[in-house]
C-alpha cells in the first residue's frame, strides 16, 4: 500500500495534477516501504509504485491508443499495461537496491538511495530503443525558476539527486524518532533536515529575483496549424482542406512581411512532403511572399541502403528565394508510433497498436544557419532526451528550435509535461527556445527557463516569438552526464560495500 501510494503522490507532483510539492516526500514513502522485508517483496514494491505512477501520470498512453489505434478499450488498456511494465524495471531496480542494502546496514542504504534514483534514470534515458526518461523526477522541481539553474550544470539529474536526497533526509529523521523507543530524538538528523530545508526554502523563494534577464534581438513567426489529427489522410485531403491551408497561407504571409526573418509550422500535422508539387509550390510561395526563411515539418523521402525511397520524419528551410537550404531528419523516433523496434521479435506489435508507422531513423545533428547565427531543430519526443539535444549544441547550435504535434495527446497532461519537460532543455544550455506545436503549447523560452511569449492552445494562429542567438557553453554542455555517471560509480561502490559487510 504504501508504495502504490507513494507512485500516487508523485505523479500528483507533475502536470495536470500540479502539486509539485508532493514530490519533496513521495520517494520518502517509497523508502521507507523499501527498508524491510525480502527481495521478492522489494521487487513487488517497486512495480507497485511504476504502476501507479505511470497510471496517474501517464494516462493519456491510453487515450492515444484508444482515439488514435483505434483499438477497442480492453486492447487499448492491454498496451498502456504492457508499457507500464516495460518502463518500470528501474524502479523495480531501486527497491531491490535499497532493500538489499538496508539488510545489512539501514543508514547506509538511505545514504546511497540518492545516488541508486539517479543512476537509474540515466538508465531510464539511455536505454536503446525503448527509453523513456518521461517526467524524470528533477521535472518537479523545475518550474521554480531559481532551483532549474542547477540544470545548466549537472543537466536535470542534479535536480533529481537533490530532491532523492531530501527524500532519503526525511526518513533518516523518522528514523532517528523510531529507532530511539521512546527515547529523545538525536539532534542531528533534526538539525540537517532543518538546513536542507532552509537551502532549498530559500533558493526556491528568493532565487528567483536573482536569476538574471535574458534580452531578445530578433523576432520569430510560430504558427499554430490547429489541422485536425488523424490516422489516415484520404487522397481529396487537399480538396477537403483547402480553406484551412489557405487561412494558413495568409497568416503565414502576413506575418512575416510585417516583421521579416522567420517563419515556422510545426511536426508535420499532415501529409506534407516537399517532393509533392503542389505542396512544394505552396510553401515556396510563403517563403517568398513573406520575404522570411520558411521552417517547417516534412516527410522527407529519401533513397535508402536498397535504392527505395525511404521516409523520414524531417524539418525543412526554404530560403527567402523558395531553396531548401537544410533539412534534418529526426533520430530518436517514437517506439510503436513512429517505427516497431525488435520487429522480428514483436511481429505482432503494429497490428496490437495500430499505431506504428515505418519512418527511417536520421544520423545527423544538422545545424543550420539563420541571418545572425546557427540553429538546430529536434522534433517532438526528442526534446525529453537531454543529452540528444545536447548534441545540437556541441556542434554549434545557437538556437533551438523545437517541432511538435501533440494534438495526438488530445487536452491530457501530455502536452503540458512535454512542455514542461523542453523548458529544461532551453536552460541547460543557456540557448533559447522556440517550440512550434499543431495546437498547444506554442512558446518562446529564454536561456533561463522563462516563458517570454504564448499562444494559446487549439486555437489557429501565430506568436510574435523573441529570440537570440546565445554562442556560450554551460558546464552541462561541456561534460554531459558527469553527475548520473558519477553516481553509477558510487551506488556499484556502495553496493559492494554492503556486500563486504553482510
Amino acid at each position: 500500500m504504501l508504495s502504490f501510494v507513494s507512485g500516487v503522490l508523485l505523479a500528483l507532483a507533475f502536470p495536470n495534477f500540479n502539486l509539485p510539492l508532493l514530490a519533496w516526500i513521495a520517494v520518502a514513502v517509497l523508502i521507507i516501504a523499501s527498508l524491510e522485508g525480502g527481495l521478492g517483496e522489494a521487487a513487488l514494491r517497486g512495480l507497485l509504485f511504476g504502476v501507479a505512477f505511470y497510471l496517474f501520470s501517464t494516462p493519456w498512453i491510453y487515450t492515444v491508443m484508444r482515439q488514435y489505434g483505434p483499438l477497442p478499450a480492453w486492447e487499448a488498456a492491454g498496451v498502456m499495461a504492457l508499457m507500464i511494465l516495460a518502463a518500470s524495471p528501474y524502479f523495480v531496480a531501486f527497491t531491490l537496491c535499497v532493500t538489499w542494502i538496508a539488510r545489512r546496514d539501514k543508514n547506509l542504504a538511505l545514504f546511497a538511495a540518492p545516488f541508486l534514483w539517479t543512476a537509474l534514470e540515466l538508465a531510464r534515458s539511455r536505454m536503446p530503443d525503448i527509453a523513456f526518461p518521461w517526467e524524470l523526477l528533477g521535472y518537479s522541481a523545475a518550474g521554480n525558476l531559481a532551483l532549474a539553474q542547477l540544470t545548466a550544470i549537472t543537466g536535470i539529474y542534479g535536480l533529481s539527486f537533490v530532491v532523492a536526497a531530501y527524500n532519503a533526509a526525511v526518513v533518516w529523521l523518522i528514523g532517528s524518532f523510531i529507532g530511539l523507543r521512546g527515547q529523545r530524538p538525536r539532534r542531528f538528523p533534526v538539525a540537517v533536515l532543518a538546513a536542507f530545508s532552509a537551502l532549498v526554502l530559500a533558493a526556491a523563494l528568493i532565487g528567483p529575483r536573482f536569476v538574471p534577464a535574458a534580452h531578445a534581438s530578433q523576432v520569430a513567426h510560430l504558427v499554430q496549424t490547429d489541422l485536425p489529427q488523424s490516422m489516415e489522410y484520404p487522397a481529396n485531403w487537399d480538396a477537403v482542406h483547402a480553406g484551412d491551408m489557405s487561412e494558413l497561407d495568409r497568416i503565414s504571409i502576413a506575418a512575416g512581411q510585417k516583421d521579416p526573418g522567420l517563419v515556422v509550422w510545426p511536426e508535420v500535422p499532415a501529409p506534407f512532403s516537399l517532393r509533392q508539387t503542389d505542396f512544394a509550390r505552396r510553401a515556396q510561395e510563403i517563403a517568398r511572399d513573406s520575404e522570411s526563411n520558411f521552417l517547417l515539418g516534412v516527410v522527407g523521402w529519401e533513397p535508402g541502403p536498397d535504392g527505395r525511397l525511404a521516409a523520414y520524419n524531417s524539418a525543412a528551410l526554404l530560403d527567402l528565394q523558395g531553396r531548401e537550404e537544410f533539412q534534418y531528419n529526426k533520430i530518436h523516433l517514437v517506439p510503436f508510433s513512429e517505427y516497431v523496434p525488435w520487429r522480428d521479435f514483436f511481429w505482432f506489435a503494429k497490428n496490437l497498436t495500430g499505431l506504428a508507422g515505418d519512418f527511417r531513423h536520421g544520423t545527423r545533428y544538422a545545424v543550420g544557419d539563420l541571418p545572425g547565427g546557427h540553429f538546430s531543430t529536434f522534433i517532438c519526443y526528442e526534446a525529453v532526451f537531454p543529452n540528444e539535444v545536447r548534441r545540437f549544441v556541441l556542434n554549434g547550435a545557437n538556437l533551438l528550435i523545437n517541432l511538435s504535434n501533440d494534438g495526438w495527446f488530445g487536452r491530457s497532461a501530455a502536452p503540458a509535461q512535454h512542455l514542461q519537460m523542453a523548458r529544461v532543455r532551453a536552460v541547460e544550455h543557456r540557448r533559447w527556445l522556440l517550440r512550434d506545436t499543431n495546437n498547444g503549447f506554442t512558446v518562446s523560452v529564454d536561456p533561463y527557463g522563462r516563458i517570454v511569449a504564448s499562444l494559446a492552445p487549439d486555437i489557429r494562429g501565430e506568436l510574435d516569438a523573441p529570440y537570440a542567438f546565445r554562442s556560450d557553453k554551460t558546464i552541462y554542455t561541456r561534460w554531459g552526464d558527469w553527475l548520473p555517471g558519477m553516481c553509477v560509480v558510487i551506488s556499484l561502490a556502495l553496493l559492494l560495500l554492503a556486500w563486504v559487510r553482510r
